[in-house]
């Protein structure tokens, strides 16, 4: 049932139901069956070896942030503890060779988002900021008013009201691509909303409270179609699935180090060169300058230009070790693995009576987005917490997407690949007990 990737990890799978399936950044279906250890994977992750009420923590809020492999939290104490020193700004060794480190963590990024080049890259705090300076710095020098932006019905609000904000301030007219019962874009109702007016599309690759993985390669082809550009805001897709925005050919892809096993303040987004060169600053202050007098500023290029002030160099450097990290684990083989544990964790929840899962696209990543009859989200989420599970109930910052499937709020497992099936067989039965104690 197995092939080997060259990395330093066999990983071993418990198969579900029917063949594997693996998908790629275009959606493209490459069979097979991954070989991941997951007790050695466990292992790397130091946190995962404590109890939470006196039992197992069995961590299921990925979709929230992920946490750290060793190797990233000690490589950024090494960095912190022996070779810190800032970056771009001195001649002497220590700002050196940090600037060095900065600038290969940024070719990691590039490589492992498949962009042409490093400079595509600008370092931001995450993709929430990384969103906010391109609806900020595009929409000032593209946006006009009567043009058009498009978003879909479930965008995080990070990729909602800076879009908002922004038609409101240029006098845009914002449209919105619907969404099916199943939890999929409306891709015929899409295309009735391009336009020649249409400026910019901005949808994310995978919902963050659904799972759905969205067609993103045909949406950036139609929208090119009509001369639009398109962002993706790719923060639930970076630690699911192996990408390439050139084959994608969007505009612009962000991305979050904290959902990647990487420290949290830093992220970023990958841009086309020929648009970052046309871009005013966002964030202006040091290091974003070529040339400062009394009565005019000159620009330094692309990525400099929208990364002002003394940036998060350490966690720079964490996010650079933890693409090493998922790039040895192997994005097929994590992506894989994760569909497994998603059809396994689908199969239970959809066998409890009282418990109806929102959002059932046939493409999907690792999150299982659910609703209990019983009981709200906020208490089911407090019942889980007692069997030392760590689930997340809310809106998920997607309250448009609440609004359309007719609930205030649904309780959410995202699931990593250094979870088990185990750990899912334990969920569903306190989700059990649960339903149990409220129906009494």
């Amino acid at each position: 049932f197995f092939f080997k990737q060259k990395t330093e990890y066999e990983i071993g799978v418990r198969l579900v139901g029917s063949e594997m399936c693996i998908r790629d950044s275009s959606n493209t279906v490459v069979t097979g069956n991954p070989v991941i250890d997951i007790q050695k994977i466990r292992k790397d992750f130091p946190i995962l070896s404590q109890t939470v009420r006196g039992k197992p923590l069995i961590y299921l809020d990925n979709g929230a942030t992920t946490h750290k492999p060793l190797r990233v939290i000690e490589r950024v104490r090494k960095f912190d503890a022996e070779e810190y020193g800032t970056v771009r700004r001195g001649a002497y060794k220590l700002c050196e060779h940090s600037t060095q480190l900065y600038e290969e963590s940024r070719k990691k990024v590039a490589e492992f988002l498949g962009a042409e080049k490093p400079s595509e890259i600008v370092f931001t705090s995450g993709t929430t900021q990384a969103i906010n300076l391109v609806a900020n710095s595009f929409g000032k020098r593209f946006i006009n008013k009567d043009d058009e932006i498009i978003i879909s019905n479930i965008e995080h609000h990070a990729n909602t009201v800076p879009w908002q904000i922004l038609c409101e301030e240029r006098g845009a007219k914002l449209k919105v691509i619907p969404v099916s019962d199943e939890g999929e874009l409306v891709m015929k109702e899409y295309e009735k909303l391009l336009s020649n007016k249409t400026r910019m599309v901005a949808v994310n690759h995978v919902s963050n409270a659904l799972g759905t993985i969205n067609p993103v390669k045909e949406i950036t082809q139609k929208a090119h179609a009509v001369g639009a550009k398109v962002l993706i805001d790719g923060a639930q897709s970076t630690p699911h699935m192996k990408l390439n925005v050139q084959e994608i050919d969007c505009d612009f892809y962000t991305f979050s180090g904290h959902k990647m096993y990487a420290p949290s303040g830093i992220g970023g987004v990958y841009g086309k060169m020929d648009l970052w060169e046309e871009m005013p600053p966002y964030v202006t202050g040091g290091d974003m300058i070529m040339k400062v007098t009394l009565e005019k500023t000159t620009y330094a290029k692309p990525p400099a230009r929208f990364e002002a002030g003394t940036p998060p160099i350490s966690q720079v450097i964490g996010l650079g070790e933890a693409i090493d990290y998922l790039n040895e684990v192997g994005m097929d083989n994590i992506a894989a693995y994760e569909h497994t544990l998603l059809e396994y964790g689908t199969a239970l929840l959809n066998d409890i009576d009282g418990v109806r899962i929102i959002g059932n696209a046939r493409e999907k990543a690792s999150l299982i987005s659910f609703h209990v009859d019983a009981a709200h989200p906020h208490d089911v989420v407090t019942m889980l917490d007692q069997d030392g599970i760590s689930c997340r109930g809310g809106h998920h910052c997607a309250q448009p997407t609440m609004i359309r499937y007719g609930v205030p709020a649904t309780t959410r497992a995202s699931m990593a690949f250094y979870n088990k099936t185990e750990e899912l067989d334990a969920l569903a039965e306190s989700i059990k007990k649960c339903i149990q104690l409220f129906s009494e």
